[in-house]
């Protein structure tokens, strides 16, 4: 049954990678640099996506000078958290739960990504034939 939600997840995908190739285009032409900063991204977003564990096994909340923090709602404003579990949702189903929270953050995050991302190339692109 949940396959079919399948087409959501990967078109999902296709936004936050629009969004995140769209700010580093043009952060690539602004700043020269920018290109040696990339990789250490690529690798920093490995370790922060659940690719390896799954989000069930972040605390729902955890507890820090007497107050309650809201881990996994911390740890799902990164869009592609929600992405990777409608994933292993869809395809392996069973004790995989979706967290629906997360995932609405996961849509808003990219929705954000791909508008700001979007934005900041367009006001960018004009300046492009005088850097390069």
């Amino acid at each position: 049954f949940q396959i079919i939600f399948l087409p959501l997840f990967i078109l999902l995908t296709f936004g936050a990678s629009l969004g995140a190739g769209l700010w580093i285009a043009a952060m690539m032409v602004k700043y020269r640099d920018f290109r040696f900063i990339v990789p250490f991204l690529v690798q920093f977003g490995l370790y922060a996506a659940p690719v390896f564990n799954m989000t069930a096994r972040v605390p729902e909340t955890y507890a820090w000078h007497g107050a309650d923090w809201p881990v996994r709602m911390l740890y799902s404003l990164n869009p592609v958290v929600g992405i990777i579990d409608g994933f292993r949702w869809c395809v392996l189903g069973g004790p995989n739960l979706l967290y629906l929270p997360g995932l609405i953050a996961s849509v808003i995050g990219v929705a954000l990504l791909v508008w700001s991302g979007l934005w900041y190339f367009r006001r960018t692109e004009r300046s492009f034939a005088d850097m390069i």
